[in-house]
């Protein structure tokens, strides 16, 4: 069956090409070039509004591209890290003025009143209960706890 069919199918394709073959012969060159040219005309015409669409296609790529990062670019502005109010600053504690006094806790640190008085200007208003106190040979010294402060709600800032 298969082998009739393609049988069929190629002695048809060999008379058509022969008819075709011999009017082809006998028309004028001019009305083959002719044709030659109309299709050369209509491809090109074909490749340029290609080429046309595809330059307006990137074109708009491009816009939308512009729009998104101008966009992105505000957003980033509007969301830029501020510094903390001071009523929130104040509660925090400077990382340089922890110190570890062997005569009071070998791995536990302590926050050194001197160094607050010095680097922190609220030093003042910690809180009292916090402080202790602690021989060291010679005298009694003072600093702060970090877990009781950390407890009233200041923190140590590692910066």
């Amino acid at each position: 069956m298969h082998r009739k069919f393609i049988a069929l199918i190629i002695a048809t394709a060999v008379a058509i090409t022969g008819i075709s073959a011999s009017q082809a012969r006998a028309a004028d060159t001019r009305d083959i070039l002719g044709g030659l040219a109309a299709i050369a005309i209509i491809g090109a015409a074909v490749n340029h509004y290609h080429q046309e669409k595809k330059r307006d296609e990137e074109a708009e790529r491009r816009k939308r591209h512009k729009k998104a990062e101008a966009k992105a670019k505000k957003a980033k502005k509007k969301h830029a890290v501020r510094p903390l109010p001071k009523r929130v600053a104040r509660y925090d504690l400077p990382q340089r003025c922890l110190r570890t006094f062997n005569v009071y806790s070998s791995n536990r640190p302590l926050l050194g009143p001197n160094c607050l008085k010095k680097h922190y200007k609220h030093a003042d208003s910690l809180p009292h209960q916090c402080k202790v106190g602690f021989w060291n040979g010679k005298r009694v010294k003072r600093a702060y706890e970090p877990a009781c402060l950390r407890q009233k709600g200041y923190r140590v800032v590692y910066q």
